[in-house]
């Protein structure tokens, strides 16, 4: 298991455990714990190498990209801590994704 598997299991997988430990904090919103769900799930494909794994890393990414952009929008960089959190999130997932987009093997024909 290299780089190419670990690192993106690993932050999605960190990605899930933050965004359930945030529930009880944020009062419970459901697009928090289904994030988070879907975010673990996707640590386990990208580990297992799943097929379906490539789709939930692109599905996520727009899911991550709203729910990022809309808490700056609304927040406007008045809470320090919750913003450099929501860029470093767009961002790595970002980041991310381009990787698991790049290294994908196509299926042959």
């Amino acid at each position: 298991m290299g780089f190419e598997t670990l690192a993106p299991a690993v932050f999605y997988g960190a990605v899930g455990i933050v965004f359930l430990a945030l529930l009880p904090f944020s009062n419970f919103p459901p697009h928090v714990g289904l994030t988070g769900i879907l975010s673990l799930i996707n640590a386990y494909g990208i580990l297992k190498k799943r097929f379906w794994a490539f789709w939930l890393v692109v599905a996520l990414f727009f899911v991550a990209m709203a729910f990022s952009l809309y808490t700056l929008f609304f927040i406007g960089f008045s809470n320090w801590v919750v913003s450099s959190g929501m860029v470093a999130y767009a961002v790595l997932t970002l980041v991310f994704t381009l990787y698991i987009v790049l290294k994908r093997n196509p299926p042959e024909a």
